[in-house]
């Protein structure tokens, strides 16, 4: 589609990016990174045919740039540049009708039924069609922005080139936007080349990225390639960490303020409260949490832990609901808590704080085996979901990566396993020794403070004081239990 070889560009005679290659095919949606002063914009200002080359060649469809006529170009690439704050006194009907001045034919270039279709359906297409008649100083710097989009799609480009394209709009127009855009790329109805200053937006909608440090070429891959932290961090100057995002398989990077890794402060019993219908864990900061509560499952951060005691014939239809407004009722915010049940009588509960080579964990372990099973053979049964009576929590006094986090949750349900066996805990079914319970818990809550943890498995220091701390305390509950 299009070719840039040995490109380089700049004003006067001051180069801003030197010496660029890369090759961008059919249906593509491209994006470009880096700082401010990269040379983002001096390149796609290149693309786009206006600004003259200091050395190298693009082409369109095999065909250098300069050889097109501005009205010839029109007609095969589109440009959003920038949107500036001055706005012209046009009617934003008459705006997007300009998109059609190259397809315009004849000495007086009047309006036809085809330029009447498209204006109509990229007004449709990007949400403007309301305020048509409005005119564009009257608008926000979100609506000029779409009307100036549904400009360049009214030329029916072949190539879209948008420098910042989500600047001034709000999120929901955001994601309409390129969403439109990407879906048109899918369908190889258009290639687009655009800028970004959100590294995550250009990760979730773009196929490939080139990073730009100092008018040159970092990197030019996929996006999982592209956003690792070592790039970026060099690149931009920060610290920043990569993320899976929950539901598509891109990459997302967050920031890492200063001063958030600081000395790692101790967890212990001083922030836990037991009585006979919960056991609360406040903790005096945030703490990284992955666990498999009603409220608070998965990964994030929560300051209140609850394991509230219920009946044993407990079966509410909504227990989400209800745990939320239990913890309401409590003065503890849902949103910043993970909140389990058990059936057990909480004055079986075990805790207890291990400590080895400057390291810490906090268990916290109640254990009823009443409904123990043996999960190897548990589809052979149909077993009752009762509340759950082994609700593991282990606090750890330090800074847990995800790989860390994973073998936590590994090495916890190893100890119990084992503690389990070691008790002649068995399957009333069968007879086997039980692996746990129907409806087992888990938490692990981690301070991420201090130096990081890359693992957690059974011959890491974090790993062996889990597995030690859970098995001695899963123990010490499943005796206090059986009487």
């Amino acid at each position: 589609m299009i070719d840039v070889n040995g490109v380089s560009v700049g004003y006067g005679d001051q180069k801003i990016v030197e010496d660029m290659n890369f090759h961008i095919d059919k249906g593509e949606f491209f994006g470009i990174l880096g700082p401010n002063g990269s040379g983002k914009t001096t390149l796609l200002k290149a693309m786009t045919g206006l600004l003259p080359l200091m050395a190298g060649v693009i082409t369109l469809k095999g065909r250098p740039l300069h050889q097109f006529s501005s009205r010839e170009l029109a007609t095969h690439v589109a440009v959003l540049p920038q949107i500036s704050t001055e706005a012209f006194s046009y009617q934003v009907r008459e705006t997007v009708m300009l998109g059609r001045y190259a397809h315009q034919k004849g000495f007086f270039k009047g309006t036809t039924d085809r330029d009447k279709e498209m204006v109509d359906k990229v007004m449709e297409q990007t949400g403007i069609s309301s305020f048509q008649y409005r005119y564009l100083h009257e608008l926000s710097g979100g609506e000029r922005q779409r009307v100036f989009l549904a400009q360049a799609l009214a030329q029916e480009p072949h190539l879209l080139l948008l420098d910042e394209p989500t600047n001034h709009l709000d999120l929901s127009y955001q994601k309409s936007l390129l969403d439109l855009i990407k879906n048109q790329t899918d369908q190889g109805t258009l290639t687009v080349v655009a800028i970004f200053h959100d590294l995550n937006l250009a990760s979730l909608y773009c196929d490939r990225l080139l990073l730009l440090d100092q008018g040159t070429t970092k990197l030019l891959n996929h996006p999982e390639e592209v956003l690792k932290e070592e790039h970026i961090e060099e690149v931009y100057h920060t610290k920043v960490q990569k993320q899976a995002h929950p539901l598509v398989a891109k990459p997302q990077m967050v920031i890492v303020p200063e001063g958030s890794l600081t000395e790692n402060l101790v967890l212990d019993e001083r922030y836990m409260t037991l009585t006979e219908d919960c056991i609360l864990y406040s903790a005096p900061f945030p703490l990284k949490c992955m666990s498999s509560g009603i409220i608070g499952a998965g990964i994030g951060w929560y300051s209140h832990f609850m394991n509230r005691r219920v009946p044993v014939d407990y079966d509410c239809r909504d227990y989400k609901q209800d745990m939320k407004e239990y913890l309401i009722t409590k003065e503890l915010d849902p949103s910043l808590s993970v909140g389990m049940m058990t059936a057990l009588d909480l004055s079986n509960m075990i805790c207890e704080r291990f400590e080895m080579m400057g390291k810490s964990v906090f268990v916290i372990v109640t254990a009823g085996v009443g409904n123990a099973m043996d999960v190897s053979t548990s589809f052979q049964y149909d077993i009752d979901s009762k509340p759950g009576t082994i609700n593991t929590w282990v606090f750890i006094n330090g800074n847990l990566s995800d790989e860390a986090y994973i073998e936590a949750l590994v090495t916890s349900t190893e100890a119990k396993v084992k503690a389990l066996n070691d008790m002649e805990v068995r399957d009333k079914r069968n007879g086997n020794l039980a692996t746990g319970t129907p409806t087992d818990s888990i938490l692990i809550a981690s301070s991420q403070k201090g130096e990081i943890e890359p693992f957690a498995g059974p011959i890491t220091p974090i790993g062996k004081l889990i597995g030690k701390g859970v098995y001695e305390v899963t123990k010490k509950a499943i005796q206090r239990y059986m009487g």
